[in-house]
């Protein structure tokens, strides 16, 4: 047992006031409720190598979205924050950019170990603090470490032109080098997983890392520096906690950032564009979708309206690749809303504390709720339906019931912009050019499916269809090995794969006279 600094991550334990550096995080011990407990845990920054205060000394509450408890104190990052933890990573680049990739994939690797090691209460940080059910955030773990531990391997042989004489008495080649410092932003509804997806290509391609999680779900990302704490040089992983504006915006416009890389929404990347543009620095977006599920007559429907149960409210709608805009053709609708009413209708709605049977929990915040009941309400004004829930529970937490609404016109808000949350339409198209036209049809284009029996409808269909993923006869899965981006207002570069390490590095042409 150690008795912690004040400038340590958890130096105020949830129960008492010492760190257990093999104990689980999670404040459910000895079956107490957090919002019954005097103590709050209160956090620091992770700057150089220390947990600090934020500058200006203030703090903001992290809260549980199923009990709208306070549960955790973070720093409230200013501009001075941000000057801070750049000058910590450039300190710590020239030294960084002098290891191999064989050395830093020793170090991603072992990272990867210690998250596996910690799944559990990874997997409990998460749920506390996204209000996940337990076995959504569970499944999160594995597939993150998995990438963690693919990207590390693969930025030990990134490919480029064969070095030759291109030109008579020159020798030519390419060098891979590294941008520098990158400030990535991760989300609220995948905090660890895309604090992963990005500080891995970053790291493992020789930059320094800034980041900065979302104000509302810091906890993992705080967890994930303190794993990493004595595993990385000083400098070379910071994470600051604030809102995106200062501190989000600082970094976009901090000229001594390279690259900023962002997950959100349309209307926070264009706020980034804006803040990058004085110093041209390159920017790594994804930033949402509006994925079609495009149903052919001869689908298999109860496994399509199964799917869609899963992928269309999985982390309570709040998924970007989320399933939530159904195209079935004029012999599948009738039988795909059968199917697809009563099984929406039974998915378990709760806090995840309640039991392992709990399917579906809460939205992250009030505001996001509000946000999304408005789509519901204007959609039904607009000569909508909702066949299927869309009301707010008379509880605490910020839940909502899984809907499903039908007779939406195309142009309708409810099908043109994303609700992020659990809410599905589902359209009846004519027939397959209306239904390519309308899966196509939005301003996003991050993932999209199509259900048949025909394969070589299902190959035409892949062709046509304008997304940076799509799946046949599935809706959601995703591997390693292969790339995650979209296309139009779905962002820019890609997630995952090899190719995610072009994003994250810089040519050089370098030509050598012999003669």
């Amino acid at each position: 047992m150690v008795t912690l600094s004040v400038s340590a991550p958890w130096s105020r334990s949830l129960i008492r006031h010492e760190y257990l550096p093999t104990r689980p995080f999670h404040p459910l011990r000895a079956g107490k409720r957090v919002e019954m407990m005097a103590e709050i845990a209160e956090h620091g920054n992770f700057v150089g190598g220390e947990w600090v205060a934020s500058c200006t000394g203030q703090t903001m509450d992290v809260i549980n979205p199923a009990t709208e408890a306070v549960i955790a104190r973070v720093p409230r990052g200013s501009e001075a924050d941000v000057d801070r933890a750049v000058r910590a990573a450039k300190a710590a680049l020239a030294g960084w950019l002098d290891t191999t990739p064989r050395d830093r994939f020793e170090l991603l690797r072992e990272l990867a170990d210690r998250l596996e090691a910690h799944t559990d209460e990874l997997a409990e940080i998460e749920s506390l603090n996204v209000g996940k059910p337990h076995s959504v955030a569970q499944a999160e773990i594995p597939s993150l470490v998995d990438n963690l531990r693919f990207i590390a391997g693969a930025s030990r042989r990134m490919d480029g032109a064969a070095t030759g004489e291109y030109l008579a008495g020159y020798t030519s080649m390419v060098r891979r080098e590294p941008v520098g410092i990158v400030a990535s932003i991760a989300p609220w509804n995948y905090p660890l997983m895309m604090a992963v997806w990005k500080i891995a290509p970053a790291l493992a391609t020789g930059n320094v890392v800034i980041l900065k999680p979302s104000e509302q779900t810091p906890l993992s990302a705080i967890r994930l520096a303190e794993l990493a704490q004595d595993l990385f040089p000083a400098g070379v992983l910071n994470v600051i906690t604030g809102d995106g504006d200062p501190v989000g915006a600082a970094l976009a416009r901090h000229p001594d950032v390279g690259l900023v890389s962002l997950t959100g929404d349309v209307s926070t990347a264009v706020e980034v564009m804006r803040a990058a543009a004085p110093s041209v620095k390159r920017l790594h977006f994804e930033l949402g979708g509006k994925a079609p599920v495009v149903i052919f007559d001869d689908a298999d429907i109860t496994a399509a309206a199964e799917a869609i149960r899963v992928a269309g409210y999985w982390n309570s709608g709040q998924e970007c690749a989320a399933a939530c805009r159904v195209l079935a053709g004029p012999r599948a609708y009738e039988p795909l809303l059968e199917e697809l009413t009563p099984r929406v209708s039974s998915i378990r709605v709760g806090d995840p504390a309640e039991g392992s049977d709990v399917e579906m929990g809460p939205l992250i915040s009030d505001e996001h709720r509000q946000r999304v009941v408005g789509f519901i309400d204007r959609a039904a004004d607009s000569g909508s339906r909702v066949l299927v829930g869309g009301g707010v529970p008379g509880r605490t937490g910020y839940f909502l019931e899984p809907a499903v609404i039908v007779d939406a016109g195309q142009s309708d808000e409810i099908v043109q912009r994303e609700v992020f949350g659990p809410v599905v339409t589902v359209q009846r198209f004519s027939d397959e050019a209306q239904a390519i036209e309308w899966a196509n049809g939005v301003e996003y284009g991050l993932s999209a499916s199509v259900w048949t029996r025909d394969v070589g409808r299902a190959l035409a269909a892949v062709r046509r269809l304008q997304f940076g993923t799509v799946w046949i006869n599935d809706h959601l899965p995703l591997v390693s090995e292969m790339p995650w981006g979209g296309r139009k207002a779905s962002g820019l570069g890609s997630d995952m794969s090899a190719h995610v390490l072009d994003d994250y590095t810089v040519i050089k042409h370098v030509m050598a006279k012999f003669s």
